[in-house]
């Protein structure tokens, strides 16, 4: 068996996401240099690929959040270079990280997902904005969710408990995407199911439940220790965590998806989960869920990190 020495962390990128993925990265090059692997972290640059080619790396371990991160664009250049690394294929990537596109394969393989549409910003500029508003409002009622179509840490994202707050929620929205999903608002309790394969097919983990102070888990939610409350595992029935891990599990295999990530749901006051988006390289910083469910699962952070690794590199 091939032994896993060298680890090419890539962390930060260019997105509104580059300090969380800073500080993902930073938290996976510890955990493997505690088990003893040598690891070096960069960033995405022009210097990224003579730095490969230079010293090259046994395997690469992207970290990156958001636009290149998750689209699929620098996995395709690892493709390129003949580098192992962990976590999805450019392909899967690409339809994992259009909202819209993931949420109609899910529903299709029996997953609920909210009622929704995906408009672009330039109908509303050539239709009126007042007219499709009106009808927003009219089919898919209130309250609503307003998200970019791509993207993640909530940037871009809004309730909407009132018509009124319909346009702002959308402006802001369109500062990160050309495209707004608009979603029914499914109430409940909002958790975070991560899956990893380390060789014997995709696990899901136990549930992270979220609960936001103030009750929205926006990016300082997120990414500020003590604006939220976790539960893990989550505080569900047996069946409705089965539910959960079931969802989660059919998302990872419906979507193609590779090594680990982490599906968000929320679970309405039935009991009926519902699936919101997917994330193929989930956060690994402190206030993160993934690394939450690793603990609770009884699993070492770093010899998972370390499997996902080594299972990269024996796909080399």
């Amino acid at each position: 068996m091939a032994d896993l020495n060298r680890v090419l962390v890539l962390a930060g990128g260019l997105s509104p996401e580059h300090e969380v993925s800073v500080r993902s990265g930073r938290r996976v090059a510890e955990a493997l240099r505690r088990l003893g692997v040598e690891v070096q972290t960069c960033d995405v640059g022009p210097g990224l690929l003579g730095t490969m080619s230079a010293d090259p790396p046994q395997v690469v371990f992207p970290v990156l959040h958001g636009t290149s991160g998750e689209d699929g664009a620098i996995r395709e250049v690892l493709e390129l270079s003949g580098v192992p690394y962990v976590g999805a294929r450019p392909d899967a990537c690409r339809v994992a990280y259009a909202k819209p596109i993931a949420k109609t394969l899910v529903a299709e393989r029996g997953v609920a997902v909210p009622r929704g549409l995906a408009l672009p910003k330039s109908l509303f500029h050539d239709l009126g904005a007042p007219a499709v508003l009106e009808r927003i409002v009219a089919m898919l009622g209130l309250p609503l969710f307003v998200k970019p179509d791509q993207g993640g840490s909530a940037f871009g994202a809004a309730a909407v408990n009132d018509a009124s707050e319909l346009p702002s929620a959308l402006v802001g929205c369109f500062a990160y995407s050309d495209t707004a999903l608009i979603e029914q608002q499914v109430k409940g309790t909002e958790i975070a199911v991560g899956v990893l394969d380390l060789g014997d097919g995709p696990v899901a983990l136990p549930a992270v439940e979220i609960v936001p102070d103030g009750g929205v888990y926006d990016y300082a939610a997120r990414y500020t220790a003590g604006r939220t409350e976790f539960f893990s595992p989550a505080r569900l029935s047996e069946e409705v965590a089965r539910a959960a891990a079931d969802a989660a599990v059919t998302v990872h295999r419906t979507l193609g998806l590779r090594d680990v990530s982490r599906t968000d749901l929320i679970v309405d006051g039935s009991g009926r989960v519902y699936f919101l988006e997917v994330n193929v390289s989930p956060g690994m910083t402190g206030t993160s869920t993934l690394p939450l469910a690793v603990e609770s699962a009884g699993m070492d952070f770093a010899v998972v990190c370390r499997e996902l690794a080594h299972r990269a590199l024996l796909r080399g």
